[in-house]
């Protein structure tokens, strides 16, 4: 008898994974069934997990880390994703990050994430949140996108994908992706409560697995129209965005690691950010090893490749 997990996500090609995952059964042949469940924004999903609603949670890492220090609640990271895909938009009227000052910019989350890497590139061109600009909270890059649209006044945002192909479909200009500004980060990843972890150590290797296999059979070039049919079905975009996205999420520089391995230094880059930008821990970053633990992810992997030369 197949065993249920919620998993909550962004809608995006950052999830491209469990989208091929099941379809092509590979959590079933785990004994998994996954429930995948899209949030509109980042406290949503954050309360969410909190709250038992779910049992694992997809999003930028950082996420975790404002769980742990903001909410006290015993998450763990125990699967990496993608190496930062996010692209700052502007306005079309806008031509430079110089051009926001005095702007309106909107984020999901204020002190977390994609927030956080906006801010720290204002802040290289000398902009300081509160003083030369204003944020304002307004969900996720679909949201934050259907807002910028309906408001010129709402002048910058992070994006990303499919949603950065749509954006520049439609006249708003790409600034440049966000690890071009401030180095490696770490991500989307998977974080679950720490509690959870312990107690479902079989099933959530179990999950790792699957994973892994899905992402593997996701990006394979020879799945590409299928992967890309699934993206369009399940984020209702045109095939062509769909492929956009896709080539994008294979690109090794920005997409998916191999493997959905962590990235450690990147991770360590986004406790630096937080560190200088939101002044946490007396602005030094603590140690990156308090908020991951990869003991499931390496026995997941290590049975896998058992199981492949088995």
């Amino acid at each position: 008898m197949s065993k249920t997990i919620r998993v909550n996500v962004f809608p995006g090609v950052q999830h491209l994974a469990l989208f091929a995952g099941e379809s092509q059964k590979f959590f079933a042949k785990h004994g998994l069934e996954i429930e995948i469940q899209f949030t509109h924004s980042s406290q949503a999903q954050r309360d969410g997990l909190a709250q038992g609603q779910f049992e694992i949670a997809h999003a930028a890492v950082d996420n975790a880390v404002a769980l742990v220090e903001m909410a006290w609640v015993n998450v763990v990271i125990v699967l990496g994703g993608d190496r930062g895909m996010t692209q700052l938009f502007v306005q079309p009227c806008i031509h430079s990050v110089a051009e926001l000052r005095g702007k309106v910019v909107i984020v999901d989350a204020p002190n977390t994430a994609y927030a956080l890497q906006l801010k720290k590139i204002l802040l290289m061109n000398g902009l300081e949140a509160g003083r030369d600009y204003t944020v304002k909270s307004f969900g996720g890059t679909r949201e934050r996108l259907e807002a910028m649209r309906q408001n010129i006044d709402y002048a910058a945002s992070m994006f990303f994908p499919p949603y950065t192909f749509l954006a520049e479909r439609e006249g708003f200009r790409n600034l440049g992706l966000a690890v071009q500004f401030i180095g490696p980060y770490q991500d989307t990843g998977a974080f679950v409560l720490r509690k959870w972890a312990t107690a479902n150590a079989a099933m959530l290797e179990s999950y790792i697995q699957a994973y892994v296999e899905s992402l593997r059979w996701a990006l394979a070039p020879a799945n590409k129209k299928e992967t890309v049919r699934l993206l369009s079905q399940r984020l209702n975009l045109e095939l062509g965005i769909a492929a956009l996205a896709y080539d994008y999420a294979r690109d090794q520089a920005v997409g998916f690691a191999p493997d959905a391995r962590l990235d450690v230094e990147g991770f360590k880059n986004v406790l630096a950010l937080r560190a200088e930008i939101e002044g946490e821990w007396g602005g030094k970053a603590p140690a990156a090893e308090r908020y991951f633990d990869l003991t499931y992810y390496e026995h997941a992997l290590a049975v896998l490749e058992g199981d492949s030369h088995g």
